[in-house]
Protein backbone atom coordinates (compact mmCIF):
# COMPACT_ATOMS: atom_id res chain seq x y z
CA UNK A 1 0.00 0.00 0.00
CA UNK A 2 2.59 2.11 -0.67
CA UNK A 3 4.54 3.91 -3.60
CA UNK A 4 7.07 1.07 -3.59
CA UNK A 5 4.36 -0.87 -4.83
CA UNK A 6 4.68 -1.58 -8.92
CA UNK A 7 1.41 -2.90 -9.16
CA UNK A 8 -1.88 -3.60 -7.60
CA UNK A 9 -2.64 -6.60 -5.87
CA UNK A 10 -6.56 -5.97 -7.25
CA UNK A 11 -5.16 -6.53 -10.77
CA UNK A 12 -4.56 -9.81 -9.73
CA UNK A 13 -0.94 -9.51 -11.35
CA UNK A 14 1.96 -10.19 -9.10
CA UNK A 15 4.69 -7.14 -8.05
CA UNK A 16 7.65 -7.12 -9.94
CA UNK A 17 9.68 -7.72 -7.00
CA UNK A 18 8.67 -9.33 -3.79
CA UNK A 19 9.03 -5.98 -1.47
CA UNK A 20 6.99 -5.64 1.85
CA UNK A 21 5.00 -2.14 1.60
CA UNK A 22 6.19 1.06 3.81
CA UNK A 23 4.19 1.87 6.26
CA UNK A 24 1.80 5.09 5.95
CA UNK A 25 3.75 8.51 6.97
CA UNK A 26 1.22 10.14 9.97
CA UNK A 27 0.45 12.74 7.44
CA UNK A 28 -0.60 10.06 5.04
CA UNK A 29 -2.57 8.53 8.16
CA UNK A 30 -4.23 11.98 8.96
CA UNK A 31 -5.29 12.41 5.22
CA UNK A 32 -6.76 8.74 4.98
CA UNK A 33 -8.58 9.31 8.25
CA UNK A 34 -10.13 12.98 6.66
CA UNK A 35 -11.02 11.44 3.75
CA UNK A 36 -13.02 8.35 5.34
CA UNK A 37 -14.80 11.31 7.74
CA UNK A 38 -15.73 12.98 4.60
CA UNK A 39 -17.42 10.18 2.88
CA UNK A 40 -19.02 8.81 5.96
CA UNK A 41 -20.78 12.01 6.70
CA UNK A 42 -21.93 13.34 3.38
CA UNK A 43 -23.17 10.04 2.56
CA UNK A 44 -24.88 9.06 5.87
CA UNK A 45 -26.61 12.92 5.35
CA UNK A 46 -27.75 12.56 1.18
CA UNK A 47 -30.05 9.58 2.59
CA UNK A 48 -31.08 10.77 6.34
CA UNK A 49 -34.41 10.95 5.49
CA UNK A 50 -34.79 7.09 4.59
CA UNK A 51 -32.42 6.13 7.06
CA UNK A 52 -34.85 7.28 10.14
CA UNK A 53 -38.14 5.80 7.81
CA UNK A 54 -35.81 2.61 8.23
CA UNK A 55 -35.00 2.46 11.92
CA UNK A 56 -38.83 3.28 12.62
CA UNK A 57 -39.94 0.58 10.50
CA UNK A 58 -37.54 -1.77 11.92
CA UNK A 59 -38.67 -0.96 15.68
CA UNK A 60 -42.75 -1.18 15.58
CA UNK A 61 -45.11 -3.58 15.63
CA UNK A 62 -47.82 -5.27 14.17
CA UNK A 63 -50.27 -2.21 14.90
CA UNK A 64 -47.98 -0.51 11.66
CA UNK A 65 -47.63 3.65 11.22
CA UNK A 66 -45.31 3.00 9.01
CA UNK A 67 -46.57 1.33 6.14
CA UNK A 68 -44.57 2.32 2.94
CA UNK A 69 -41.71 4.26 1.75
CA UNK A 70 -43.68 7.00 0.36
CA UNK A 71 -46.53 6.72 3.08
CA UNK A 72 -43.79 6.44 5.50
CA UNK A 73 -41.79 9.66 4.04
CA UNK A 74 -44.93 11.88 3.97
CA UNK A 75 -46.10 10.84 7.59
CA UNK A 76 -43.11 11.99 8.76
CA UNK A 77 -42.88 15.19 6.69
CA UNK A 78 -46.90 15.57 7.75
CA UNK A 79 -46.15 15.24 11.39
CA UNK A 80 -42.91 16.75 11.99
CA UNK A 81 -41.57 18.49 9.00
CA UNK A 82 -38.56 18.43 6.80
CA UNK A 83 -36.72 19.04 10.29
CA UNK A 84 -38.29 15.75 11.74
CA UNK A 85 -36.96 13.64 8.11
CA UNK A 86 -33.81 14.86 9.30
CA UNK A 87 -33.98 13.59 12.67
CA UNK A 88 -31.27 11.92 14.59
CA UNK A 89 -28.81 12.90 11.63
CA UNK A 90 -26.54 15.27 13.26
CA UNK A 91 -25.86 12.42 16.30
CA UNK A 92 -25.46 9.82 13.13
CA UNK A 93 -22.74 12.33 11.57
CA UNK A 94 -21.29 12.17 14.80
CA UNK A 95 -20.83 8.77 14.77
CA UNK A 96 -20.52 7.91 11.34
CA UNK A 97 -17.70 10.44 10.55
CA UNK A 98 -14.86 8.69 12.93
CA UNK A 99 -16.62 5.15 12.37
CA UNK A 100 -16.44 5.82 8.58
CA UNK A 101 -12.53 6.72 8.93
CA UNK A 102 -11.31 4.03 11.51
CA UNK A 103 -12.93 1.25 9.57
CA UNK A 104 -11.55 2.55 5.95
CA UNK A 105 -8.30 3.03 7.41
CA UNK A 106 -8.20 0.06 9.20
CA UNK A 107 -9.34 -2.16 6.63
CA UNK A 108 -6.34 -0.79 4.53
CA UNK A 109 -3.93 -1.62 6.81
CA UNK A 110 -5.18 -5.20 6.92
CA UNK A 111 -5.05 -5.10 3.67
CA UNK A 112 -1.31 -4.06 4.07
CA UNK A 113 -0.15 -6.49 6.35
CA UNK A 114 -2.16 -9.58 4.04
CA UNK A 115 -0.62 -8.32 1.68
CA UNK A 116 2.93 -8.52 2.70
CA UNK A 117 2.27 -11.78 4.63
CA UNK A 118 1.72 -12.81 1.09
CA UNK A 119 4.30 -11.37 -0.49
CA UNK A 120 7.04 -13.57 2.01
CA UNK A 121 4.57 -17.14 1.63
CA UNK A 122 4.07 -17.01 -2.23
CA UNK A 123 6.06 -14.37 -3.24
CA UNK A 124 2.65 -12.31 -4.55
CA UNK A 125 1.12 -9.92 -2.72
CA UNK A 126 -2.09 -10.04 -4.59
CA UNK A 127 -5.36 -10.78 -1.99
CA UNK A 128 -8.12 -13.45 -2.62
CA UNK A 129 -11.73 -11.87 -2.44
CA UNK A 130 -11.67 -14.10 0.55
CA UNK A 131 -8.82 -12.41 2.13
CA UNK A 132 -10.46 -8.93 1.51
CA UNK A 133 -13.97 -10.23 3.19
CA UNK A 134 -12.10 -11.08 6.63
CA UNK A 135 -10.18 -7.13 5.97
CA UNK A 136 -13.28 -5.82 5.81
CA UNK A 137 -14.97 -8.06 8.53
CA UNK A 138 -12.09 -6.52 10.93
CA UNK A 139 -12.81 -3.11 9.80
CA UNK A 140 -16.02 -3.04 10.53
CA UNK A 141 -15.85 -4.57 14.27
CA UNK A 142 -13.03 -2.64 15.26
CA UNK A 143 -15.26 1.06 13.94
CA UNK A 144 -18.34 -0.32 15.05
CA UNK A 145 -17.42 -1.23 18.75
CA UNK A 146 -15.13 2.35 18.99
CA UNK A 147 -18.19 4.35 18.22
CA UNK A 148 -21.09 1.69 19.38
CA UNK A 149 -22.29 4.21 22.32
CA UNK A 150 -22.89 6.77 19.61
CA UNK A 151 -24.92 4.55 17.52
CA UNK A 152 -27.66 3.64 20.42
CA UNK A 153 -28.26 7.51 20.93
CA UNK A 154 -28.61 8.23 17.96
CA UNK A 155 -31.38 5.07 17.23
CA UNK A 156 -33.03 6.30 20.59
CA UNK A 157 -33.27 9.81 19.13
CA UNK A 158 -34.16 9.05 15.92
CA UNK A 159 -37.02 7.06 17.02
CA UNK A 160 -39.02 9.55 19.87
CA UNK A 161 -41.47 11.68 18.28
CA UNK A 162 -44.55 13.33 18.97
CA UNK A 163 -45.40 12.76 23.01
CA UNK A 164 -42.69 10.65 23.54
CA UNK A 165 -39.88 13.59 22.90
CA UNK A 166 -37.79 12.29 26.11
CA UNK A 167 -34.40 14.01 24.94
CA UNK A 168 -33.39 17.31 23.61
CA UNK A 169 -29.73 16.27 21.97
CA UNK A 170 -26.98 14.11 21.94
CA UNK A 171 -25.64 15.49 25.41
CA UNK A 172 -28.79 15.63 27.06
CA UNK A 173 -29.91 12.02 26.03
CA UNK A 174 -26.20 10.43 27.58
CA UNK A 175 -26.47 12.04 30.77
CA UNK A 176 -30.55 10.72 31.35
CA UNK A 177 -29.64 7.26 30.00
CA UNK A 178 -26.38 6.67 32.00
CA UNK A 179 -28.24 8.18 34.84
CA UNK A 180 -31.48 6.39 34.43
CA UNK A 181 -29.94 3.28 33.10
CA UNK A 182 -26.27 2.80 33.44
CA UNK A 183 -23.39 2.94 31.24
CA UNK A 184 -24.22 -1.15 30.14
CA UNK A 185 -27.14 0.49 28.12
CA UNK A 186 -25.12 2.37 25.62
CA UNK A 187 -24.07 -1.32 24.58
CA UNK A 188 -27.10 -2.88 24.03
CA UNK A 189 -27.52 -4.40 20.95
CA UNK A 190 -23.78 -4.71 20.67
CA UNK A 191 -24.22 -8.47 20.08
CA UNK A 192 -26.06 -8.69 17.01
CA UNK A 193 -23.87 -5.63 15.78
CA UNK A 194 -20.82 -7.72 16.04
CA UNK A 195 -22.64 -10.52 14.26
CA UNK A 196 -24.13 -8.66 11.84
CA UNK A 197 -21.01 -6.46 11.33
CA UNK A 198 -19.08 -9.78 9.95
CA UNK A 199 -21.23 -10.28 6.86
CA UNK A 200 -22.30 -6.45 6.06
CA UNK A 201 -19.08 -4.58 6.05
CA UNK A 202 -16.85 -7.94 5.13
CA UNK A 203 -19.60 -7.86 1.91
CA UNK A 204 -19.50 -4.38 0.99
CA UNK A 205 -15.36 -4.23 1.35
CA UNK A 206 -14.45 -7.75 -0.39
CA UNK A 207 -17.48 -7.30 -2.94
CA UNK A 208 -16.23 -4.00 -3.79
CA UNK A 209 -12.91 -4.38 -4.36
CA UNK A 210 -13.15 -7.90 -6.11
CA UNK A 211 -15.85 -5.89 -8.87
CA UNK A 212 -12.59 -3.96 -9.55
CA UNK A 213 -10.54 -6.31 -9.50
CA UNK A 214 -12.58 -7.96 -12.17
CA UNK A 215 -13.21 -4.44 -14.22
CA UNK A 216 -9.76 -4.05 -14.35
CA UNK A 217 -8.80 -7.84 -15.79
CA UNK A 218 -11.65 -7.63 -18.06
CA UNK A 219 -10.48 -4.42 -19.36
CA UNK A 220 -7.02 -5.08 -19.72
CA UNK A 221 -6.19 -1.96 -17.18
CA UNK A 222 -3.10 -1.74 -14.43
CA UNK A 223 -4.75 1.02 -12.29
CA UNK A 224 -7.85 1.26 -10.63
CA UNK A 225 -7.87 5.24 -10.92
CA UNK A 226 -8.55 4.33 -14.36
CA UNK A 227 -11.73 3.08 -13.68
CA UNK A 228 -14.76 5.81 -14.31
CA UNK A 229 -17.03 7.46 -11.09
CA UNK A 230 -19.71 5.41 -12.64
CA UNK A 231 -18.58 2.12 -13.07
CA UNK A 232 -16.79 2.84 -9.62
CA UNK A 233 -20.65 3.50 -8.00
CA UNK A 234 -22.15 0.61 -9.65
CA UNK A 235 -19.47 -1.91 -7.86
CA UNK A 236 -20.56 0.20 -4.70
CA UNK A 237 -24.16 0.15 -5.06
CA UNK A 238 -23.97 -3.38 -5.55
CA UNK A 239 -21.25 -4.08 -2.70
CA UNK A 240 -23.78 -2.24 -0.25
CA UNK A 241 -27.50 -4.38 -1.27
CA UNK A 242 -25.51 -7.70 -1.07
CA UNK A 243 -24.04 -7.29 2.40
CA UNK A 244 -27.21 -5.25 3.58
CA UNK A 245 -29.84 -8.08 2.51
CA UNK A 246 -26.91 -11.00 4.87
CA UNK A 247 -26.83 -9.18 8.00
CA UNK A 248 -30.29 -7.01 8.04
CA UNK A 249 -31.83 -9.39 10.46
CA UNK A 250 -29.04 -8.49 12.89
CA UNK A 251 -29.72 -4.72 12.26
CA UNK A 252 -33.24 -5.20 13.35
CA UNK A 253 -32.45 -7.08 16.55
CA UNK A 254 -29.86 -4.35 17.40
CA UNK A 255 -32.54 -2.01 16.88
CA UNK A 256 -35.16 -3.35 18.49
CA UNK A 257 -32.63 -4.21 21.82
CA UNK A 258 -31.44 -0.26 21.62
CA UNK A 259 -35.15 0.50 22.64
CA UNK A 260 -36.06 -2.61 24.69
CA UNK A 261 -38.04 -1.53 27.71
CA UNK A 262 -37.71 2.31 26.80
CA UNK A 263 -41.12 4.44 27.43
CA UNK A 264 -39.97 6.86 24.23
CA UNK A 265 -40.77 3.72 21.79
CA UNK A 266 -44.23 2.55 23.55
CA UNK A 267 -46.68 3.55 20.61
CA UNK A 268 -44.22 2.77 18.23
CA UNK A 269 -44.85 -1.03 19.84
CA UNK A 270 -46.10 -2.23 22.58
CA UNK A 271 -47.50 -4.94 24.36
CA UNK A 272 -50.91 -5.14 26.03
CA UNK A 273 -50.40 -1.25 26.53
CA UNK A 274 -46.48 -1.77 27.71
CA UNK A 275 -43.44 -0.70 26.32
CA UNK A 276 -41.48 -4.65 24.77
CA UNK A 277 -38.59 -5.53 26.56
CA UNK A 278 -36.29 -8.00 25.54
CA UNK A 279 -34.10 -10.38 27.26
CA UNK A 280 -31.46 -10.72 24.88
CA UNK A 281 -30.43 -11.64 21.45
CA UNK A 282 -32.30 -14.53 21.12
CA UNK A 283 -35.23 -13.75 22.84
CA UNK A 284 -35.46 -10.76 20.11
CA UNK A 285 -35.24 -12.90 17.09
CA UNK A 286 -37.93 -15.40 18.61
CA UNK A 287 -40.37 -12.72 20.00
CA UNK A 288 -40.09 -11.11 16.96
CA UNK A 289 -41.06 -14.24 14.53
CA UNK A 290 -43.36 -15.67 17.32
CA UNK A 291 -45.30 -12.34 17.42
CA UNK A 292 -44.99 -10.79 13.93
CA UNK A 293 -43.89 -13.66 11.44
CA UNK A 294 -40.14 -14.08 9.88
CA UNK A 295 -41.02 -11.20 7.38
CA UNK A 296 -40.60 -8.99 10.87
CA UNK A 297 -36.90 -9.37 10.59
CA UNK A 298 -36.89 -7.37 7.31
CA UNK A 299 -39.25 -4.98 8.26
CA UNK A 300 -37.65 -1.63 6.43
CA UNK A 301 -35.51 -3.53 3.81
CA UNK A 302 -37.46 -1.39 1.03
CA UNK A 303 -36.51 1.91 2.13
CA UNK A 304 -32.58 0.39 3.13
CA UNK A 305 -32.37 -0.69 -0.09
CA UNK A 306 -33.17 2.87 -1.47
CA UNK A 307 -31.22 4.17 1.30
CA UNK A 308 -27.70 1.69 1.05
CA UNK A 309 -27.13 1.71 -2.75
CA UNK A 310 -26.64 5.64 -3.10
CA UNK A 311 -24.84 5.80 0.42
CA UNK A 312 -22.52 2.76 0.39
CA UNK A 313 -21.52 3.74 -3.49
CA UNK A 314 -21.47 7.32 -2.32
CA UNK A 315 -19.11 6.55 0.25
CA UNK A 316 -16.62 4.66 -1.53
CA UNK A 317 -16.37 6.92 -4.44
CA UNK A 318 -16.40 10.36 -2.25
CA UNK A 319 -13.26 8.40 -0.48
CA UNK A 320 -11.18 7.82 -3.04
CA UNK A 321 -11.54 10.43 -4.78
CA UNK A 322 -11.25 13.05 -1.49
CA UNK A 323 -7.87 10.84 -0.94
CA UNK A 324 -6.79 11.36 -4.47
CA UNK A 325 -7.71 15.77 -4.33
CA UNK A 326 -5.40 15.37 -1.13
CA UNK A 327 -2.94 13.53 -2.87
CA UNK A 328 -2.80 10.47 -0.72
CA UNK A 329 -0.78 7.74 -2.31
CA UNK A 330 -2.10 4.61 -0.14
CA UNK A 331 -5.46 3.46 -1.62
CA UNK A 332 -7.59 0.63 -0.54
CA UNK A 333 -6.55 -2.05 -2.79
CA UNK A 334 -3.13 -1.45 -2.76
Amino acid sequence: MGEESTSSPSSGEPPAAPRKSTAPSGTQIVKSLIAGGVAGGLSRTAVAPLERLKILMQVQGNDKIYKGVWQGLMHMARAEGVRGMMKGNWTNCVRIIPNSAMKFFTFEQLCRLMSDHQLETTGSGALTPGLRLAAGAGAGIVAMSATYPLDMVRGRLTVQEGRNVQYNGIIHATKTIWREEGFLAFYRGWLPSVIGVVPYVGLNFGVYETLKASLLAHYNLRDERELSVGARLGCGALAGTTGQTVAYPFDVARRRLQVSGWQGARELHSDHGSVVAYRGMMDCFGRTVREEGFGALFKGLWPNYLKVVPSIAIAFVTYEQVKELLGVEIRISE
